[in-house]
C-alpha cells in the first residue's frame, strides 16, 4: 500500500496545440512508462481522429512511479484532459480529480482563450498551478514576453516559471520534481467510509463499460458491492485497476489513489460523469457536489445521401452513443431528405467529430441540416415547451414570447485584426460587456446568441484573424429574443427541412437569399413554380421557376387560323393550370445542401 503523502495527482491543461499530449508523452517515457518501442506520438489519445486532429476528445489517466532527488519513490498520476470549450464540463471533472495542474503555454504564441477558461476552473478549486513555457527550442518563443502575459491575463506568479521543449525533452526533469516539490498530497483518510468520484467512462466491447475513479476516502476492493448515487443503481466490482498507461489489474485502490473499475454495466448512460460512489453497505449520506448530467446544446438533423445507407447510419449511431453517453439521437422524418436522425451535441466541435467518425468508421455519406439550439417557447396558456426543431413550432396566436441560450463569449485577438472583429460580433447581435489589453493582443468579452455563434462564427473569426484570433465560450441563461419561424414554400407546400428559427431583423435578407438559390437549383417543370419565403402567413420574399413551354401553334397554316390558334392556346393553359394543381415538386438533394451553405458563404 502506497503512502498517501507520496501521492501527487495533477492535470495538463493548455489551449489547443500547445503541447499538451507531447509533455504528457515525454513524462511517461522518463518514469517508464513505456519503453522505447512501444513510445508513440500521443500515446494517450487512442482514437484515429484525435492523433489527425491533434485534439484530446476524452479524458485519459496514467500511474507513474518516479524516483525524485531526495531518494524517495513518489506515484504520479496525470489526467490528460480535453482542452476544447464543448467538454467543459468533463474538464471541470478531470480537475476536481486532482490537487494541482500544469499549465502549458506555447512560448511562442502565448496565452490563447482556452488557456483562460481551463485555469480559471483550476483556480475556482484551489489549485496549485505550476506554468510551463513550452516550444522553447522554435526561434519565434520569447520567454520574457510569454512570462509577462501570464502573469497580465492570467494572474499567476511566473518567477518559478519552467522552460521546456516537449520536442526535445529538455526541462522534463524539472518539471517532474517542480510536481514533487510544488504540488500538495491528497488529503484522504483510508480508515472512512468509501467516497469516489466518476471521471470519466468508456464502453469496451469485451469488458463493457470501464469506469475511471478517483478515490477520495476510504479503500475500493474487488468483489466489493458499490452504489451510484446519482441513479442509487447497485453493482459487484469484478476487476480494479490502473494504466501505467496499460491496463494492469490490483487488488485494491485507497484513498488518493486514480484508477478504474469494471462491474458489468453495459450502458454508458447508467455512468455520468461527475456522479459519486459509494459503498452500498455502508453508504454516505452526501454525494461531492458539482454534479450535473451533460445535455446537449446544439441540434441538427444527419440524413444517409442514399436512403439504402439508413440501416448504417442507425447501427453507427448506436454504436457511437455505446462511447459517448453525452450524445443524443432521436428517429425523424423530412419530405425532402427521407428518413434520419435528430441528433443533439455538445457544441460545434463534438458534432463535427461524430459527422467524421460516422463516415469514416461505418462508411456512411450524410447530409448535415443546420445546427439549431434549444428555444424556450412561452405559451399564451402558461405552457413552457423547448424547442429544437423549427417544424415542431406551435401556432404565432398561441406564442408568449421566445427565449433563445445566450453565451459569454472570450476572443483573445492580435490587436490588428480588433476592428474586424467587434464588426463581425456585432453583426451575430453580440453586446460588448469588456475590452483590455496584454501587451498586442486585446481581450474582448462579448455576451451574444448561441444560435448567431453556432453555424459559422469559428470559421470566420479564424479566417479573419488569419487563424491567430482565439475563442472560448460558456452559455449563461436564455433570454427573450425577437425570433420568427421563417418558412419556405414551394408550389405553396411548406417544406419542413428547410424550416428555421431567425431573428426577425435579419429574416427578409435571408429569406430573399434561400429563394433566389432554390431558383437557381430545382430544375424546370411543365408549369410554372413560385419559391415563398413566409414568417406566418405573410409571404416576405418570392422567386419563380418558369415552366417549360411547347409551342402548340408550329403546325397551323392558312385562313381561319386565329380561332385555332385561340382555341389551342385555351386547351394549353389549362393543362397547365391542371399540372400545377396536381404536379409534384421534386427538391433535388443538391438543392437541399446549396441553401445549407448559404450561411457560410454570406
Amino acid at each position: 500500500m502506497s503512502d498517501i503523502k507520496r501521492i501527487r495527482n495533477f492535470s495538463i491543461i493548455a489551449h489547443i496545440d500547445h503541447g499538451k499530449s507531447t509533455i504528457a508523452d515525454r513524462i511517461i517515457h522518463k518514469c517508464g512508462g513505456l519503453t522505447d518501442r512501444e513510445m508513440k506520438q500521443q500515446v494517450l489519445d487512442s482514437m484515429d481522429i484525435e492523433r489527425e486532429r491533434g485534439i484530446t476528445i476524452k479524458a485519459q489517466t496514467v500511474k507513474l512511479n518516479y524516483k525524485a532527488k531526495d531518494g524517495e519513490d513518489y506515484i504520479l498520476n496525470i489526467i490528460d484532459t480535453p482542452g476544447h470549450v464543448d467538454f467543459g464540463y468533463e474538464v471541470s471533472r478531470s480537475l476536481s480529480a486532482c490537487e494541482g495542474s500544469l499549465l502549458i503555454v506555447d512560448s511562442t504564441q502565448g496565452v490563447e482563450a482556452q488557456t483562460l477558461a481551463n485555469v480559471y476552473q483550476a483556480l475556482e478549486i484551489n489549485h496549485e498551478v505550476i506554468p510551463i513555457l513550452n516550444k522553447i527550442d522554435l526561434p519565434a518563443s520569447d520567454i520574457e514576453k510569454t512570462k509577462k502575459e501570464i502573469e497580465d491575463v492570467v494572474g499567476i506568479d511566473t518567477t518559478n516559471a519552467i522552460s521546456c521543449s516537449g520536442k526535445t525533452g529538455e526541462g522534463i526533469d524539472n518539471i517532474l520534481e517542480s510536481i514533487i516539490n510544488s504540488l500538495p498530497a491528497p488529503n484522504g483518510a483510508i480508515d472512512e467510509k468509501l467516497k469516489c468520484l466518476l471521471v470519466d467512462s468508456w464502453y469496451d466491447s469485451y469488458l463493457g463499460v470501464v469506469i475511471l475513479v478517483r478515490i477520495i476516502n476510504g479503500k475500493l476492493k474487488k468483489n466489493m458491492k458499490v452504489k451510484l448515487m446519482s441513479n442509487n443503481q447497485e453493482h459487484i466490482i469484478e476487476k480494479v485497476g490502473v494504466f501505467t498507461p496499460k491496463p494492469i489489474d490490483i487488488n485494491e485502490l485507497n484513498s488518493g489513489e486514480i484508477g478504474f473499475i469494471i462491474t458489468g454495466i453495459k450502458s454508458l448512460s447508467e455512468t455520468k460523469v461527475g456522479d459519486t460512489i459509494c459503498d452500498a453497505s455502508n453508504p454516505i449520506d452526501d454525494p461531492l457536489p458539482g454534479f450535473k448530467p451533460s445535455k446537449p446544446v446544439v441540434f441538427c438533423g444527419l440524413f444517409p445521401v442514399d436512403s439504402s445507407e439508413y440501416q448504417k447510419l442507425k447501427d453507427g449511431l448506436g454504436k457511437l452513443k455505446l462511447n459517448d453517453a453525452s450524445f443524443s439521437y432521436e428517429a425523424e422524418s423530412s419530405s425532402a431528405l427521407g428518413l434520419g436522425f435528430r441528433c443533439g451535441f455538445l457544441g460545434l466541435l463534438h458534432l463535427e467529430i461524430i459527422t467524421e467518425r460516422l463516415e469514416r468508421e461505418f462508411d456512411v455519406n450524410l447530409i448535415t441540416t443546420t445546427p439549431g439550439v434549444i428555444y424556450k417557447i412561452h405559451k399564451v396558456n402558461g405552457d413552457i415547451l423547448d424547442l429544437q426543431n423549427p417544424s415542431g413550432m406551435p401556432d404565432p396566436t398561441q406564442i408568449l414570447k421566445i427565449e433563445e441560450p445566450w453565451i459569454k463569449a472570450t476572443i483573445i485577438t492580435p490587436d490588428e485584426y480588433l476592428g474586424s472583429i467587434i464588426k463581425i460580433c456585432q453583426d451575430k447581435r453580440g453586446l460588448q460587456t469588456n475590452l483590455s489589453y496584454s501587451g498586442n493582443r486585446a481581450v474582448l468579452s462579448y455576451d451574444m446568441p448561441l444560435n448567431e455563434v453556432v453555424f459559422d462564427f469559428n470559421d470566420k473569426l479564424k479566417s479573419i484573424s488569419s487563424g491567430y484570433a482565439s475563442f472560448d465560450y460558456e452559455i449563461t441563461e436564455h433570454k427573450e429574443g425577437d425570433l420568427v419561424k421563417l418558412g419556405i414554400l414551394v408550389n405553396a407546400e411548406p417544406v419542413d427541412a428547410l424550416a428555421m428559427i431567425i431573428h426577425k431583423n435579419f429574416a427578409q435578407t435571408t429569406g430573399r437569399q434561400v429563394c433566389e438559390k432554390l431558383k437557381d437549383l430545382i430544375p424546370r417543370h411543365n408549369f410554372m413554380i413560385p419559391i415563398q419565403a413566409a414568417i406566418g402567413g405573410k409571404i416576405v420574399a418570392r422567386e419563380s421557376i418558369k415552366g417549360f413551354s411547347k409551342d402548340v401553334l408550329t403546325k397551323i397554316h392558312g385562313g381561319g387560323a386565329g380561332d385555332r390558334k385561340k382555341k389551342l392556346l385555351k386547351k394549353q393553359k389549362k393543362g397547365k393550370a391542371r399540372s400545377k394543381q396536381f404536379g409534384k415538386v421534386e427538391i433535388p438533394q443538391e438543392a437541399f445542401i446549396g441553401v445549407l451553405k448559404i450561411n457560410k458563404d454570406s
